[in-house]
C-alpha cells in the first residue's frame, strides 16, 4: 500500500474515499479512529493509503477531480 494523503481535514478524506471507490480503487483510512484516543481536537492526522499497482491511476483520478495539491509527494510515499 501506498500513501496518498495525509490530512486532518475528515470531509476531504470522506470525498477522496468515495471517489476512489466509485472507480474501484481497493484503499484504506488509517488513524480515523485515533480521535477517541486524541480527544477530538484533530492533532492526528489520518492517511489514506492505496493499492501498490493502482497509485499511478488513484493519483491522476483525484488529480483531476482537483485533489492534486492535498497529495503527499510520491517521493515521500514511497
Amino acid at each position: 500500500m501506498r500513501e496518498l494523503m495525509r490530512t486532518n481535514d475528515i470531509v476531504l478524506i470522506s470525498a477522496v474515499a468515495a471517489l476512489l471507490d466509485s472507480a474501484g480503487i481497493g484503499h484504506l483510512v488509517l488513524d480515523q479512529h485515533m480521535s477517541v484516543m486524541e480527544g477530538s481536537i484533530g492533532l492526528l492526522p489520518r492517511r489514506l493509503l492505496v493499492e501498490d499497482e493502482r497509485e499511478d491511476q488513484a493519483r491522476a483520478l483525484l488529480d483531476e477531480a482537483g485533489f492534486g495539491a492535498s497529495l503527499v509527494d510520491e517521493d515521500d510515499a514511497r
